[in-house]
């Protein structure tokens, strides 16, 4: 712009002229614009702010500072901001310590938006072109050159600039300040460290550390409002209301801000509507200690709306952490977030004495499926609400399973008596007094050495055990207890590998008629030898196949071999030859079982009348009518029923006279207490002739002397199998022993 031109954009307004049209002019003292005047020529002081002190742009007067020389200037401009424009003489100390002082003030002081215009008093001398333009120079003019009227021009359109430059850097690092905090605050996942971010970001804008920043949270629209983050001289405040008269007005603001839903800006302060997706609402003040420019609201409107879209995105985050780590029923913290305790409990070197508890409350599925699963819920409830009086303060609790709690504490504290006591008074629900107890296990973790699943799962361990031996009671875990079930676990996985790589075979044990010693058929039995040449004994390995489920596949893979052994034996020429096969209660059970049964006779196509099938005393007690249905299936297939081991549970009489069976095993125990003939052996005697009333077969198991034999069939029984004949022989010892033995 030429310096001997302007529009009438760039009119002159005199204050005493502004001061008659508008009164709210602000004058020195308020807001101002300052100008610097360099020159080592007092009376250039003098006369310059003589001409312009009765100028105002903008609705803004002048002030003004002076320097008498470079060095001067330097520790002014070190002290001082907000400087819009230096008049500086070009030649003071030496020719070019104006321009020396340009460099300064530019590239070692790095300010870049006060405007620089030269001055000079002597005319033939000027600095070079490349120097104005390089260190941004707004203006050069001699001093004769700057009349009144050209150095109103000349200020004002210094100013202008100066004002432009300060509203594009202002907008620049506005706009860096809300990118740089969204980025941050869109991560977080806690509302205090949102908050400090927030509160970080506006300190960072208005480049005042003590400005007064408090962030509001009403739950619902006639609650209260709580302060849940401030700075300033309400630091003091978090989770206190303001009560002095003073902060009436920043209440007031706040109340106006939430139940208007939008940003209130004023002189000084301002409110930020903070919306979101919940109920509750939040709203932000800010107090300032200055007047707030165009440039801050706009600044203030923009964060805003930035910080209400990343608080909805932390409020969801919060959310979904809460239901990651919170059981919704009952609003503990659930099995995760106890993983995640245990983490820090047993990561620490030195650990406090901590217990860690699990209890489980006895026969809850029955309560539950008797009363309805509402009436469960709130049964839960009621125990949690009872943990959560007794333990919150002093422990952590979660809800881990559906009726299984866990307590972790000091050892003086989490005791199973303290706990065990908890459940002596009935629990009140829909007006109904329930009754219930707990079994609890416990792991003392001060010198725990296993890792944070180890520890959940031998407290376990200890649960099962105590709801094993007796329910309403408790167990420690011991190590004893770690080696057994990794011991089961280690059997386990060798047994399913023994199967799949057919390490696992079938032996026949032969069973005859005691009288003429005649083979009447043999009992199929599962070994197991190890690479090694390691024989497991059935009782170690069977009880872990029942435990695993493997047992189903076993028992069909032994029924199908015992089918096919005794097909090869009927092709032999041993007609009328039974085969016997022991069924688990888990087989039992089993939708398939009745196919399967039909499938072995079907594929080896064996008269069904000579498969035997056993099962046990204890499984004819376990389910009447399903087992009655069951057999009654199975006599229609053709095929016999015996029950092993007679005599060592506790069956009803008159119910095993119901069942449609063919045969009852006496079992060993019973076979051992006969001495010889003339013994009383009472029981075998008993079950031979209860046999003999009831029509049955019987035979004994477990025959190892001639005496015994012998008294069995001075008893009345017919039948046996044991050592005393053949211990069980694979395939091709079984036909030998056939052979000889016919």
């Amino acid at each position: 712009m030429s310096t001997n031109q302007h529009s009438s954009h760039d009119e002159l307004i005199f204050l005493e002229e502004l001061e008659k049209s508008d009164p709210q002019v602000k004058s020195e003292g308020t807001l101002t614009w300052r100008i610097m005047i360099i020159d080592d020529d007092p009376d250039v002081h003098s006369a310059t702010t003589f001409a312009l002190s009765s100028l105002a742009i903008q609705n803004r007067a002048l002030s003004f500072l002076h320097a008498y020389s470079a060095v001067q200037a330097k520790e002014i401009l070190k002290n001082e901001t907000d400087i819009a424009v230096i008049l500086l003489d070009v030649v003071m100390e030496q020719e070019d310590a104006g321009l020396q002082l340009v460099n300064t003030i530019r590239n070692e002081m790095g300010l870049s938006e006060v405007r620089i215009i030269l001055r000079t008093g002597q005319p033939g001398y000027a600095p070079e072109i490349d120097a104005i333009r390089d260190f941004d120079i707004n203006d050069y003019k001699t001093k004769s050159e700057l009349t009144r009227t050209k150095l109103f021009t000349t200020i004002t359109s210094a100013i202008r600039s100066y004002d432009q430059i300060c509203s594009i850097n202002t907008l620049r690092r506005a706009s860096d300040i809300t990118t740089r905090s969204s980025r941050e605050l869109i991560s977080q996942t806690n509302i205090n460290e949102f908050s400090a971010i927030a509160i970080r970001s506006i300190i960072e804008y208005f480049e005042s550390p003590d400005i007064n920043i408090l962030l509001f949270k009403q739950d619902d629209p006639n609650g209260s409002l709580n302060i849940i983050a401030a700075n300033g001289q309400f630091a003091h405040a978090i989770n206190s209301p303001l009560k002095n008269p003073e902060n009436a007005i920043i209440l007031q603001t706040i109340e106006n801000c939430l139940s208007q839903q939008q940003n209130i800006l004023d002189s000084n302060h301002a409110a930020l509507y903070l919306s979101n997706t919940t109920q509750t609402r939040y709203a932000l003040y800010v107090g300032v200690n200055r007047p707030i420019s165009t440039q801050d609201e706009r600044f203030l409107d923009v964060y805003s709306s930035n910080v209400s879209v990343c608080l909805d995105n932390v409020l969801l985050n919060i959310r979904l952490r809460n239901h990651a780590f919170t059981d919704p029923l009952t609003n503990l913290p659930n099995r995760l977030k106890l993983l995640h305790m245990l983490d820090q409990i047993l990561a620490q070197k030195n650990r406090p004495q901590t217990t860690l508890a699990l209890i489980d409350i006895d026969h809850f599925a029955e309560t539950n499926n008797a009363l309805g699963h509402q009436f469960g819920d709130l049964l839960l409830c009621a125990v949690a609400e009872r943990l959560r009086h007794h333990f919150e303060h002093s422990c952590k609790l979660a809800r881990i399973g559906s009726d299984t709690f866990s307590i972790v504490g000091h050892n003086d504290i989490v005791r199973p008596e303290i706990i065990l006591s908890l459940f002596y008074a009935p629990f009140l629900i829909e007006k109904q007094d329930v009754q219930l107890s707990a079994t609890i296990g416990l792991v003392k973790l001060d010198d725990y050495v296993g890792d944070t699943s180890d520890a959940l799962k031998d407290t376990n361990i200890a649960l099962k055990r105590a709801k094993k031996q007796q329910r309403t009671g408790y167990v420690y875990f011991t190590n004893n207890m770690g080696v057994e079930i990794r011991e089961r676990v280690r059997l386990m996985r060798a047994l399913n590998s023994a199967f799949q790589k057919n390490h696992l075979f079938v032996v026949y044990q032969p069973q005859v008629h005691i009288g003429t010693g005649k083979p009447v058929g043999a009992e199929a039995l599962l070994r197991w030898k190890t690479t090694d040449g390691k024989f497991i004994p059935p009782d170690q390995f069977i009880p872990i196949a029942e435990y695993s489920g493997l047992i189903i596949e076993l028992g069909d893979w032994v029924l199908r071999n015992a089918c096919y052994e005794l097909q090869s034996l009927l092709k032999k020429g041993y007609t009328n030859f039974k085969m016997s096969v022991n069924v688990s209660q888990a087989q039992f059970l089993h939708p398939e079982f009745l196919n399967s049964v039909r499938r072995a006779i079907n594929d080896t196509g064996i008269p069904p009348e000579l498969l035997d099938l056993e099962i046990t005393e204890s499984m004819a007690m376990e389910d009447p009518i399903f087992l009655m249905e069951t057999l009654h299936q199975l006599k229609k297939i053709g095929v016999k029923i015996s029950i092993d081991d007679f005599g060592t549970g506790f069956s009803s009489l008159s119910y095993l006279q119901k069942l449609p069976i063919d045969q009852l095993k006496i079992d060993r125990s019973f076979v051992n207490q006969i001495v010889d003939e003339t013994s009383s052996a009472s029981i075998p005697k008993m079950i031979i002739q209860l046999c003999q009333g009831l029509g049955l077969t019987v035979i004994a198991e477990g025959v190892e002397e001639l005496k015994q034999a012998q008294a069995l069939m001075t008893f009345g029984c017919a039948l046996a199998q044991g050592y005393y004949y053949s211990k069980p022989l694979e395939s091709a010892k079984l036909f030998e022993w056939l052979g000889t033995n016919a």
